[in-house]
């Protein structure tokens, strides 16, 4: 398993949705994202991937804290790589996963609400 080049970091995100449109190739970059984190099990799988203390985590810590089957907990994982969430590296039998900042930051700021002008 290698680390995938994931598009998103190919588009330099756009203001917040509360400031502007999205445009049309941003929005087609980060859709799989928001549809990738859009799973329960994923989202929860991101945030401990996102936040685990050496900056990644691997497989063998991730499976027991679901009530899924390996397989499952694989197929999770692997959405999220394709989605461009997070870097994968095999060291021997195990692989270990670490969140991609860059297209976190995009989501991120695509969805800080500014404050509306006051009138």
């Amino acid at each position: 398993m290698s680390n995938q080049a994931a598009p998103a970091s190919d588009v330099s995100c756009c203001p917040s949705l509360t400031e502007r449109r999205v445009p049309a190739e941003a929005a087609a970059v980060l859709a799989p994202a928001f549809k990738a984190l859009g799973d329960p099990v994923r989202l929860q799988l991101m945030s401990m991937i996102a936040s685990a203390e050496s900056g990644e985590i691997c497989v063998c810590d991730l499976t027991p804290a679901f009530d899924l089957t390996g397989p499952t907990i694989s197929h999770h994982l692997k959405t999220l790589r394709e989605a461009g969430l997070v870097d994968a590296e095999r060291r021997g039998t195990w692989v270990y996963y670490r969140a991609r900042p860059s297209i976190l930051r995009q989501l991120a700021a695509l969805l800080t609400a500014t404050p509306a002008p006051s009138a």
